[in-house]
C-alpha cells in the first residue's frame, strides 16, 4: 500500500482577513513531492484557511491514490486535535470542513500529527504565495513557485 505525507497549512492577515492555504503530497518513502496545491480564499479566519488546506491536500492525495494511507501533518494544534477526534468542533465555519475532510477517505487511512510551525516550511511558504497572488488580483499557480 502507498503512502502518503500530506502536509498542509493556512493563514489570515488579520484574523478574519485575507486568507489562503497551502499543502503538499509527498511520498512517505522517497520524500518527493508529488503534488502541491494552493490557494486565495478571500476573507477568512485563520483556523478556516488551515481546514481548507486539509481538505486540498486529502482531495490531491486521494487523486493519486484513494487506496494510500495517508499521515496529515499540520502545525494547527486545534485541525489536529479536532480531526484527531480529542477536541470538540464548536465553530459553525469549521464544522462542514471537517465534515467534507472527513469524507475524503476513510478513517482508518488517515492520521494526524502536529509539527512545530518551523517543519512545515513547504506548505506555510504556498499559503503565503496564494495570499500574495490574492493581494495583487491573482490566483496562485505552481508555475510560480
Amino acid at each position: 500500500m502507498r503512502e502518503f505525507i500530506v502536509e498542509a497549512d493556512g493563514g489570515s492577515r488579520g484574523n478574519p482577513g485575507p486568507a489562503g492555504y497551502g499543502a503538499v503530497v509527498c511520498d512517505a518513502a522517497t520524500g518527493q513531492t508529488l503534488a502541491e496545491a494552493a490557494e486565495y480564499i478571500g476573507v477568512a479566519t485563520n483556523n478556516v484557511a488551515e481546514y481548507r488546506g486539509l481538505l486540498a491536500g486529502l482531495r490531491a492525495a486521494h487523486a493519486l491514490d484513494p487506496s494510500a494511507a495517508v499521515h496529515v501533518r499540520m502545525d494547527s494544534k486545534l485541525v489536529v486535535e479536532q480531526m484527531s477526534g480529542r477536541w470538540k468542533i464548536k465553530h459553525p465555519d469549521m464544522k462542514p470542513l471537517a465534515a467534507q475532510a472527513r469524507t475524503v477517505f476513510p478513517p482508518d487511512q488517515v492520521t494526524y500529527e502536529w509539527i512545530p510551525r518551523e517543519r512545515n516550511k513547504h506548505a506555510d511558504r504556498l499559503a503565503n504565495e496564494a495570499m500574495d497572488a490574492g493581494a495583487k488580483g491573482g490566483q496562485w499557480s505552481p508555475s510560480a513557485s
